[in-house]
């Protein structure tokens, strides 16, 4: 993997124990041939089932830190002094 983010992604991962055990589940699925290579370019993966793999951990350590961001726009907390 090129990208220190996904190696950073697969060792928060492991970390949880979230490669742990035998891997006996199958996941599939057909996607456009452009989004699959463009995919493998970035991460310089070269494996279908790595990919996956690192696409899902991805998703299940992601930090909801810029979700919560987004969620705080436009609020201002009832203790902040507002005049200068």
């Amino acid at each position: 993997m090129r990208s220190s983010k996904l190696r950073d992604v697969m060792v928060i991962a492991e970390t949880e124990g979230l490669l742990e055990g035998e891997r006996t589940q199958v996941v599939r699925g057909r996607m456009p041939e452009a989004l699959v290579a463009r995919a493998k370019k970035r991460t310089g993966i070269d494996s279908d089932t790595e990919l996956i793999e690192v696409a899902l951990a991805n998703i299940a350590v992601a930090d909801d830190y810029a979700d919560w961001l987004l969620s705080r726009r436009g609020v201002v907390g009832s203790e902040a002094e507002l005049e200068f």
